[in-house]
Protein backbone atom coordinates (compact mmCIF):
# COMPACT_ATOMS: atom_id res chain seq x y z
CA UNK A 1 0.00 0.00 0.00
CA UNK A 2 2.87 2.38 0.78
CA UNK A 3 4.27 1.84 -2.71
CA UNK A 4 0.98 3.01 -4.18
CA UNK A 5 1.08 6.16 -2.02
CA UNK A 6 4.61 7.01 -3.19
CA UNK A 7 3.58 6.31 -6.78
CA UNK A 8 0.63 8.67 -6.47
CA UNK A 9 2.71 11.36 -4.77
CA UNK A 10 5.35 11.23 -7.52
CA UNK A 11 2.78 11.56 -10.29
CA UNK A 12 1.03 14.48 -8.56
CA UNK A 13 4.36 16.27 -8.02
CA UNK A 14 5.17 15.85 -11.71
CA UNK A 15 1.73 17.17 -12.67
CA UNK A 16 2.57 20.27 -10.66
CA UNK A 17 5.46 21.06 -13.02
CA UNK A 18 3.45 20.96 -16.25
CA UNK A 19 2.72 24.70 -16.19
CA UNK A 20 6.43 25.47 -16.44
CA UNK A 21 6.57 23.55 -19.73
CA UNK A 22 3.27 24.68 -21.23
CA UNK A 23 4.30 28.34 -20.92
CA UNK A 24 6.95 27.76 -23.60
CA UNK A 25 4.64 26.03 -26.10
CA UNK A 26 3.06 28.59 -28.51
CA UNK A 27 -0.04 26.52 -29.26
CA UNK A 28 -3.68 26.99 -28.16
CA UNK A 29 -4.48 25.17 -24.94
CA UNK A 30 -7.03 22.96 -26.65
CA UNK A 31 -4.44 21.80 -29.18
CA UNK A 32 -1.92 21.02 -26.44
CA UNK A 33 -4.56 19.03 -24.56
CA UNK A 34 -5.47 17.03 -27.67
CA UNK A 35 -1.83 16.20 -28.39
CA UNK A 36 -1.34 15.22 -24.73
CA UNK A 37 -4.05 12.62 -25.01
CA UNK A 38 -3.16 11.13 -28.40
CA UNK A 39 0.64 11.11 -28.10
CA UNK A 40 0.52 10.15 -24.44
CA UNK A 41 -1.51 7.09 -25.42
CA UNK A 42 0.87 6.23 -28.26
CA UNK A 43 3.81 6.57 -25.86
CA UNK A 44 2.24 4.01 -23.54
CA UNK A 45 1.68 1.68 -26.47
CA UNK A 46 5.39 1.97 -27.32
CA UNK A 47 6.40 1.22 -23.73
CA UNK A 48 4.22 -1.87 -23.76
CA UNK A 49 5.86 -3.00 -27.02
CA UNK A 50 9.34 -2.57 -25.53
CA UNK A 51 8.26 -4.62 -22.54
CA UNK A 52 6.90 -7.23 -24.93
CA UNK A 53 3.42 -6.73 -23.60
CA UNK A 54 0.34 -6.64 -25.74
CA UNK A 55 -2.87 -4.86 -24.83
CA UNK A 56 -5.24 -7.28 -23.15
CA UNK A 57 -8.12 -7.02 -25.57
CA UNK A 58 -10.33 -9.12 -23.35
CA UNK A 59 -9.81 -6.85 -20.34
CA UNK A 60 -10.29 -3.74 -22.48
CA UNK A 61 -13.46 -5.16 -23.98
CA UNK A 62 -14.89 -6.04 -20.55
CA UNK A 63 -14.14 -2.57 -19.17
CA UNK A 64 -14.68 -0.61 -22.40
CA UNK A 65 -17.85 1.28 -21.31
CA UNK A 66 -16.17 2.54 -18.14
CA UNK A 67 -12.88 3.26 -19.94
CA UNK A 68 -14.59 5.21 -22.69
CA UNK A 69 -16.74 7.18 -20.25
CA UNK A 70 -13.80 8.11 -18.01
CA UNK A 71 -11.63 9.01 -21.03
CA UNK A 72 -14.31 11.29 -22.44
CA UNK A 73 -14.68 12.89 -19.00
CA UNK A 74 -10.93 13.58 -18.97
CA UNK A 75 -11.12 15.25 -22.37
CA UNK A 76 -14.05 17.48 -21.52
CA UNK A 77 -12.51 18.17 -18.12
CA UNK A 78 -9.48 19.62 -19.93
CA UNK A 79 -11.73 21.71 -22.17
CA UNK A 80 -13.77 23.16 -19.30
CA UNK A 81 -10.69 23.90 -17.21
CA UNK A 82 -8.88 25.69 -20.04
CA UNK A 83 -12.04 27.66 -20.83
CA UNK A 84 -12.39 28.57 -17.14
CA UNK A 85 -8.93 30.15 -17.29
CA UNK A 86 -10.14 32.31 -20.19
CA UNK A 87 -13.29 33.52 -18.44
CA UNK A 88 -11.94 34.17 -14.96
CA UNK A 89 -8.70 34.49 -13.02
CA UNK A 90 -6.38 31.51 -12.67
CA UNK A 91 -6.78 31.78 -8.89
CA UNK A 92 -10.56 31.49 -9.01
CA UNK A 93 -10.51 28.73 -11.65
CA UNK A 94 -8.01 26.78 -9.54
CA UNK A 95 -10.09 27.18 -6.40
CA UNK A 96 -13.21 25.96 -8.20
CA UNK A 97 -11.37 23.03 -9.81
CA UNK A 98 -9.98 21.85 -6.48
CA UNK A 99 -13.46 21.38 -5.15
CA UNK A 100 -13.11 17.98 -6.87
CA UNK A 101 -11.55 16.20 -3.87
CA UNK A 102 -14.40 17.44 -1.69
CA UNK A 103 -16.90 16.06 -4.20
CA UNK A 104 -15.13 12.69 -4.15
CA UNK A 105 -15.08 12.72 -0.37
CA UNK A 106 -18.81 13.38 -0.16
CA UNK A 107 -19.80 10.89 -2.86
CA UNK A 108 -17.48 7.98 -1.98
CA UNK A 109 -19.62 6.75 0.96
CA UNK A 110 -22.67 6.66 -1.33
CA UNK A 111 -21.10 5.45 -4.58
CA UNK A 112 -18.17 3.36 -3.35
CA UNK A 113 -19.40 2.45 0.15
CA UNK A 114 -16.18 3.77 1.68
CA UNK A 115 -16.30 4.83 5.30
CA UNK A 116 -16.03 8.58 5.86
CA UNK A 117 -14.00 9.03 9.01
CA UNK A 118 -13.99 12.16 11.14
CA UNK A 119 -10.20 12.32 10.80
CA UNK A 120 -10.31 12.47 7.00
CA UNK A 121 -13.26 14.86 6.98
CA UNK A 122 -11.41 17.35 9.20
CA UNK A 123 -8.18 17.01 7.21
CA UNK A 124 -9.88 17.61 3.87
CA UNK A 125 -11.67 20.63 5.35
CA UNK A 126 -8.31 22.05 6.45
CA UNK A 127 -6.84 21.34 2.99
CA UNK A 128 -9.73 23.10 1.27
CA UNK A 129 -9.33 26.11 3.56
CA UNK A 130 -5.63 26.08 2.71
CA UNK A 131 -6.46 26.30 -0.99
CA UNK A 132 -8.04 29.73 -0.40
CA UNK A 133 -4.78 31.58 0.34
CA UNK A 134 -2.80 29.36 -2.05
CA UNK A 135 -5.11 30.21 -4.95
CA UNK A 136 -4.56 33.93 -4.40
CA UNK A 137 -8.23 34.76 -3.85
CA UNK A 138 -7.48 36.57 -0.59
CA UNK A 139 -5.19 39.05 -2.31
CA UNK A 140 -6.85 39.19 -5.74
CA UNK A 141 -10.43 39.36 -4.55
CA UNK A 142 -13.44 37.34 -5.70
CA UNK A 143 -14.26 39.40 -8.77
CA UNK A 144 -14.50 36.48 -11.16
CA UNK A 145 -16.95 36.14 -13.98
CA UNK A 146 -19.74 33.69 -13.15
CA UNK A 147 -19.15 31.85 -16.42
CA UNK A 148 -15.60 31.03 -15.36
CA UNK A 149 -16.79 29.83 -11.96
CA UNK A 150 -19.37 27.51 -13.54
CA UNK A 151 -16.77 26.15 -15.98
CA UNK A 152 -14.27 25.52 -13.19
CA UNK A 153 -16.86 23.69 -11.10
CA UNK A 154 -17.92 21.75 -14.20
CA UNK A 155 -14.31 20.60 -14.67
CA UNK A 156 -14.27 19.49 -11.03
CA UNK A 157 -17.47 17.52 -11.52
CA UNK A 158 -16.06 15.75 -14.57
CA UNK A 159 -12.86 14.76 -12.82
CA UNK A 160 -14.87 13.53 -9.87
CA UNK A 161 -16.59 11.25 -12.38
CA UNK A 162 -13.18 9.99 -13.54
CA UNK A 163 -12.11 9.10 -10.00
CA UNK A 164 -15.35 7.32 -9.19
CA UNK A 165 -15.59 5.54 -12.55
CA UNK A 166 -12.05 4.17 -12.26
CA UNK A 167 -12.93 2.47 -8.99
CA UNK A 168 -15.30 0.25 -10.98
CA UNK A 169 -12.62 -1.09 -13.33
CA UNK A 170 -11.87 -4.79 -12.86
CA UNK A 171 -8.86 -6.93 -13.78
CA UNK A 172 -7.14 -4.52 -16.15
CA UNK A 173 -3.55 -3.31 -16.06
CA UNK A 174 -2.63 0.32 -15.50
CA UNK A 175 -1.09 0.49 -18.99
CA UNK A 176 -4.18 -0.88 -20.75
CA UNK A 177 -6.47 1.33 -18.71
CA UNK A 178 -4.48 4.52 -19.24
CA UNK A 179 -3.88 3.88 -22.94
CA UNK A 180 -7.60 3.65 -23.71
CA UNK A 181 -8.52 6.60 -21.49
CA UNK A 182 -5.89 8.94 -22.92
CA UNK A 183 -6.73 7.98 -26.48
CA UNK A 184 -10.42 8.64 -25.80
CA UNK A 185 -9.53 11.98 -24.19
CA UNK A 186 -7.41 13.02 -27.17
CA UNK A 187 -9.95 11.95 -29.79
CA UNK A 188 -12.83 13.73 -28.07
CA UNK A 189 -10.82 16.97 -28.33
CA UNK A 190 -10.42 16.67 -32.12
CA UNK A 191 -13.85 18.13 -32.97
CA UNK A 192 -13.35 20.82 -30.32
CA UNK A 193 -10.14 21.97 -32.03
CA UNK A 194 -11.72 21.78 -35.49
CA UNK A 195 -14.36 24.27 -34.33
CA UNK A 196 -11.76 26.78 -33.15
CA UNK A 197 -10.55 29.58 -35.45
CA UNK A 198 -7.17 28.79 -37.08
CA UNK A 199 -4.12 30.26 -35.38
CA UNK A 200 -0.55 30.60 -36.58
CA UNK A 201 2.13 29.41 -34.19
CA UNK A 202 5.89 29.27 -34.80
CA UNK A 203 7.21 26.17 -33.05
CA UNK A 204 10.93 26.33 -32.22
CA UNK A 205 13.14 23.37 -31.32
CA UNK A 206 12.85 24.10 -27.55
CA UNK A 207 9.07 24.34 -27.93
CA UNK A 208 8.95 20.92 -29.60
CA UNK A 209 11.06 19.51 -26.74
CA UNK A 210 8.68 21.00 -24.19
CA UNK A 211 5.69 19.57 -26.05
CA UNK A 212 7.33 16.13 -26.12
CA UNK A 213 7.89 16.24 -22.36
CA UNK A 214 4.27 17.24 -21.77
CA UNK A 215 2.96 14.47 -24.02
CA UNK A 216 5.27 11.64 -23.06
CA UNK A 217 6.32 12.32 -19.46
CA UNK A 218 3.56 14.41 -17.91
CA UNK A 219 0.85 12.47 -19.73
CA UNK A 220 1.97 8.99 -20.78
CA UNK A 221 4.19 8.10 -17.84
CA UNK A 222 2.52 10.09 -15.09
CA UNK A 223 -1.01 9.02 -15.93
CA UNK A 224 0.08 5.37 -15.82
CA UNK A 225 1.48 5.94 -12.32
CA UNK A 226 -1.54 7.99 -11.26
CA UNK A 227 -4.30 5.64 -12.40
CA UNK A 228 -2.32 2.58 -11.32
CA UNK A 229 -2.08 3.96 -7.78
CA UNK A 230 -5.73 5.06 -7.74
CA UNK A 231 -6.84 1.46 -8.29
CA UNK A 232 -5.11 0.44 -5.03
CA UNK A 233 -6.04 3.37 -2.77
CA UNK A 234 -9.29 4.60 -1.23
CA UNK A 235 -10.88 7.47 -3.13
CA UNK A 236 -10.57 9.70 -0.05
CA UNK A 237 -6.78 9.16 0.09
CA UNK A 238 -6.50 9.93 -3.61
CA UNK A 239 -8.54 13.10 -3.14
CA UNK A 240 -6.36 14.42 -0.34
CA UNK A 241 -3.01 13.67 -2.00
CA UNK A 242 -4.23 15.49 -5.11
CA UNK A 243 -3.34 18.74 -3.35
CA UNK A 244 0.37 18.01 -3.95
CA UNK A 245 -0.15 19.18 -7.54
CA UNK A 246 -1.09 22.84 -6.84
CA UNK A 247 1.45 23.21 -4.03
CA UNK A 248 4.32 22.06 -6.26
CA UNK A 249 3.10 24.29 -9.09
CA UNK A 250 2.97 27.39 -6.89
CA UNK A 251 6.33 26.77 -5.21
CA UNK A 252 8.14 26.13 -8.51
CA UNK A 253 6.55 29.12 -10.18
CA UNK A 254 7.83 31.30 -7.34
CA UNK A 255 11.34 29.81 -7.47
CA UNK A 256 11.81 29.47 -11.24
CA UNK A 257 9.45 32.07 -12.70
CA UNK A 258 9.84 34.57 -9.85
CA UNK A 259 6.11 34.79 -9.33
CA UNK A 260 4.96 36.19 -6.03
CA UNK A 261 4.96 33.79 -3.05
CA UNK A 262 3.62 35.77 -0.10
CA UNK A 263 2.93 34.79 3.51
CA UNK A 264 -0.68 33.81 2.76
CA UNK A 265 0.43 31.41 0.03
CA UNK A 266 3.06 29.84 2.29
CA UNK A 267 0.46 29.43 5.06
CA UNK A 268 -1.93 27.73 2.67
CA UNK A 269 0.77 25.33 1.49
CA UNK A 270 1.56 24.38 5.09
CA UNK A 271 -2.13 23.77 5.79
CA UNK A 272 -2.51 21.54 2.74
CA UNK A 273 0.62 19.45 3.29
CA UNK A 274 0.01 19.27 7.02
CA UNK A 275 -3.52 18.01 6.51
CA UNK A 276 -2.32 15.37 4.05
CA UNK A 277 0.45 14.11 6.32
CA UNK A 278 -1.82 14.03 9.39
CA UNK A 279 -4.48 12.10 7.53
CA UNK A 280 -2.09 9.50 6.09
CA UNK A 281 0.38 9.17 8.93
CA UNK A 282 0.13 6.48 11.62
CA UNK A 283 -3.36 5.22 10.81
CA UNK A 284 -5.16 3.58 13.72
CA UNK A 285 -6.48 0.10 13.05
CA UNK A 286 -9.76 -0.93 14.59
CA UNK A 287 -11.65 -4.12 13.78
CA UNK A 288 -9.59 -4.58 10.62
CA UNK A 289 -10.52 -1.19 9.18
CA UNK A 290 -8.42 1.93 8.84
CA UNK A 291 -9.73 4.94 10.74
Amino acid sequence: MMGARLQLAASMAAFGTIGLFVRWIPLPSGMIAMLRGIFGALFLLGVMHLRRQRPDRGAIRRNLPVLAASGICIGFNWILLFEAYRHTTVATATLCYYMQPVMVLLLSPLVLKEKLTLRKAICVLVAVLGMIPVSGVMSAGMSANMTGIVLGLGAAVLYTCVVLLNKHLRQISAFDMTFVQLMAAGLVLVPYNLLQPPTAAAMTVPAWVMLAVVCFVHTGLCYALYFGAMAKLPAQTTALMGYIDPVVAIVLSALLLHERLDLWTALGAVMILGAMLFSEGNPIEKKGKQI
